[in-house]
């Protein structure tokens, strides 16, 4: 299970995991007294989330782009950005996926689909913030 928490950057020993586009990247990050390594989202203007791995992070990340950037910020515990919610059912499917306490199927009981129904539309957000950043890059946006 996978755990996203926001986090202030600190001296931990880190190194750069991914970097996109956008000053946006994920930093590998093995606090002291850790024996595995957690990795945090930054993005500028975003609160740093940091995942229990990088699976998670990466599709934390994939959600980001495919919204077009989001904020965390102000929206409380159990709340969802307005930008997910209007990006449509795939990207907020994936977006829980990326919260603590959920799965494929906490997410698939959710919507009332099939767990490979929900992949399906992990997939497809993954494939859609690709294009994204193919498409920023191409335009030279760094």
């Amino acid at each position: 299970m996978s755990e996203s928490t926001p986090q202030s950057p600190s001296h931990d020993a880190e190194s750069v995991y991914k970097e996109y586009i956008l000053d946006v990247r994920l930093l590998e990050v093995t606090p002291p007294d850790a024996e595995t390594p957690q990795y945090r989202f930054e993005a500028p203007q975003h609160t740093p989330m940091t995942f229990d791995d990088p699976e998670t992070a990466t599709l934390y990340a994939d959600v980001y782009f495919d919204t077009n950037g989001f904020q965390e910020a102000g929206t409380g515990d159990r709340g969802v950005p307005p930008e997910v919610i209007q990006a449509g059912r795939d990207t907020l499917a994936a977006y829980f996926l990326t919260m603590p306490g959920t799965d494929v199927n906490w997410v698939a009981s959710f919507y009332g689909k099939t767990p490979p129904k929900i992949e399906r539309y992990i997939a497809s957000v993954r494939q859609r913030a690709q294009e994204i950043r193919a498409n920023a890059a191409e335009q030279g946006l760094e």
